[in-house]
């Protein structure tokens, strides 16, 4: 499995996306500061971590015996340079108005 389906996979589960944005809100904390936000066991969450992990999108630092997780956006900003950066806002707002135009014709 390549890094970017790992990411795709970790990015899939949304207590995997709430331990990310605990971390982009407060970088380095340690599972049982992570813990304290989430109605889950520590083997829980360790689960969870480990495919964020696997997938690039933390990145773990010893200090002592404390072991910190910290936010890597780089996998993330990988995602957006290849399947979202492309698609030009304009393209984008140009297709959600015909889109809603044309849902307001069929129901209206």
């Amino acid at each position: 499995m390549s890094v970017m389906d790992k990411v795709f996979k970790a990015l899939a589960d949304s207590t995997r996306r709430q331990l990310l944005d605990l971390l982009f809100q407060k970088n380095g904390r340690s599972l049982g500061e992570m813990c304290e936000h989430l109605d889950m066991t520590r083997q829980s969450v360790t689960k969870h971590l480990v495919i964020l992990e696997e997938a690039e999108l933390i990145v773990v630092e010893w200090q002592g015996r404390n072991k910190l997780h910290y936010l890597n956006s780089a996998p993330i900003a990988d995602i957006y340079d290849r399947w979202i950066g492309k698609y030009e806002r304009q393209r984008m707002d140009a297709l959600r108005d015909l889109k809603r135009k044309l849902e307001e014709e069929n129901n209206g």
